[in-house]
């Protein structure tokens, strides 16, 4: 079984005439170019530690495969708005699973993709740990009853935002949660 036990949060933007290219360019700008990245879904593990990029990337060796939760999103079109955001949500419990999420939007500014994307993350954990909310208030407010209810201690972001490219290169914005052993 394979159980991560740390974890590390990064972002970046790349811009190509390429598609593909631009993505490469997100991963160097994100300093994770080096692995073989494997998308998973969303559970924060448990016991997890969350480490610095700079302890993390010490810790990959060229070709590893690594695993990773990713937001990713890429314009060709000039000046278009484009996000990528992860969003955590801990549990107080420690012997209990996080959860992240990824938004991916087009228009939104970093501020609301981020804050849409920990909501969702804040939301999912809620429903598992059995938190009541009112689904029609907005983020600040159930983000005061969610950390009031003494089962969820923390929530935050990561989000890369970028306007496209003015001479139409590929313009790619990337969020990634990476897990390591």
């Amino acid at each position: 079984m394979y159980l991560p036990t740390k974890i590390f949060f990064t972002k970046g933007v790349g811009r190509n005439k390429e598609y593909l290219s631009s993505f490469e360019l997100a991963l160097r700008s994100a300093r994770i170019e080096i692995c073989n990245l494997v998308t998973v879904s969303s559970i924060f593990p448990v016991g997890c530690k969350r480490i610095s990029i700079e302890e993390g990337v010490k810790l990959i060796t060229p070709g590893q495969i690594t695993h990773c939760v990713m937001a990713r999103n890429a314009t060709n079109e000039p000046n278009r708005l484009i996000a990528a955001s992860l969003g955590v949500a801990l549990p107080a419990d420690n012997s209990a699973y996080g959860y992240l999420s990824e938004h991916h939007p087009f228009g939104q500014t970093e501020k609301v993709s981020g804050e849409y994307a920990e909501d969702l993350a804040a939301t999912m954990l809620a429903t598992t740990l059995g938190v009541e909310f009112d689904p029609e208030k907005d983020w600040s407010e159930r983000e005061d009853q969610y950390k009031m209810s003494g089962k969820i201690v923390k929530s935050f972001n990561v989000t890369q935002s970028a306007e496209g490219d003015k001479n139409g290169l590929w313009t790619t914005v990337i969020a990634c949660a990476v897990l390591l052993p």
